[in-house]
């Protein structure tokens, strides 16, 4: 296919509540630099992809709290790229979204979709297999995704099922689970025809449009009254976003669809979803502890998670085994590395508070 129809689109939209409370309503995960490499999730991401499209093709979809903020960290974009939604409507509104809009200035468009906070670490691999999801999705009537060669039975991912066919860069997908019980990710494992879901999507514009239409009848009709790239874009579509249903790609069309294919994928990759990602992903001392901390005195202390927004104050611990702790203007969270799936729990918790104590 030709490179000038190849665009991208950057979801960028969620808050990151699971990394409270360094990820706040009004400055989330993939704003921050998680990692500490000196670029943020979505520029990483940006980075990473413009090496097989040209700026002028990649968009980013987030809420319209952080259009600024999006532009502020990614310049190179060009600012009309930078989409708002009124409101969160999880991942198939604003797909549909940003297919009517790139279709309206290339109808032969074939694009990619990327959450903005994922880490992909063997990135040549990725760009080849993204060269490889995008021929055949401009070729053919398939909604592509990668799907991540599993190397542990995770229960915090979804997965793919696939139609095993010998010497086969790409599968027909079979199912599609969300996230099961360890008993059945183990299962799964061991089977071998299963991936785990990235979230990465590749499909040209007649296949995805076709699929919303047969799957999500009622919001492409939603969609349809709007005029994109027009002046008239933002009020259409602040007006239509309150009667769109709230569902996932996942759940509203790639569950149904019986045209979707995987390419596996071993990128070392990770969502970095929870906290404990982040530790497994950072450096660590020699007691494994993942800090980075210029004044950090540790005894009897290993497996920590330490993160403070000021560098600069000293920390003692002692006696602390495989624990969050993170300290930042507004609150010290310290909890069990294994309990990192409940953050968002303490978060809806803090709703207890006296109004105008704001904590996110």
């Amino acid at each position: 296919m030709l490179k000038s129809d190849r665009y991208c689109v950057i979801m960028a939209g969620g808050i990151g509540s699971r990394f409270w409370p360094m990820s706040t309503q009004k400055f989330p995960k993939q704003f921050q630099d998680i990692l500490g490499t000196g670029r943020t999730m979505i520029q990483q991401t940006y980075d990473r992809i413009s090496k097989v499209i040209p700026k002028e093709h990649i968009f980013v979809i987030t809420n319209k709290e952080y259009i600024a903020l999006s532009h502020q960290q990614l310049p190179e974009i060009p600012e009309e790229n930078i989409v708002g939604e009124p409101l969160m409507k999880n991942t198939a509104a604003c797909n549909l979204y940003m297919a009517n809009k790139i279709a309206e200035i290339n109808p032969n468009a074939t694009m990619i979709v990327l959450p903005a906070d994922h880490l992909i670490l063997k990135e040549d691999v990725f760009l080849e297999k993204v060269i490889l999801a995008f021929d055949l999705a401009s070729k053919h009537d398939y909604l592509v995704t990668l799907g991540i060669t599993p190397t542990r039975p995770d229960t915090g991912y979804g997965y793919i099922q696939f139609v095993e066919k010998k010497n086969s860069e790409y599968f027909k997908v079979k199912t599609f689970t969300e996230k099961p019980i360890l008993e059945i990710a183990q299962s799964f494992l061991e089977s071998g025809d299963f991936l785990w879901n990235a979230g990465i999507f590749i499909w040209n514009m007649k296949s995805i449009h076709h699929a919303f239409e047969m799957y999500l009848p009622e919001m492409t009709q939603h969609f349809m009254a709007c005029e994109y790239n027009s002046e008239k874009e933002n009020n259409c579509i602040e007006t239509i976003y309150p009667k769109v249903q709230k569902i996932s790609i996942d759940n509203g069309i790639l569950e149904k669809a019986k045209n979707v294919y995987v390419i596996p994928s071993d990128l070392g990759w990770s969502d970095l979803g929870t906290w404990t990602s982040i530790y497994e992903n950072t450096e660590k001392d020699k007691d494994d502890n993942a800090v980075k901390l210029k004044h950090l005195l540790a005894y009897n202390s290993k497996g920590n998670i330490i993160r403070l927004k000021n560098n600069n104050k000293a920390v003692i611990i002692d006696g602390l085994e495989n624990y969050i702790v993170v300290d930042t203007d507004k609150a010290l969270l310290i909890c069990p590395r294994e309990n990192d799936q409940l953050i968002k729990d303490y978060v809806l918790d803090l709703k207890s508070f006296k109004k105008g104590d704001k904590f996110m």
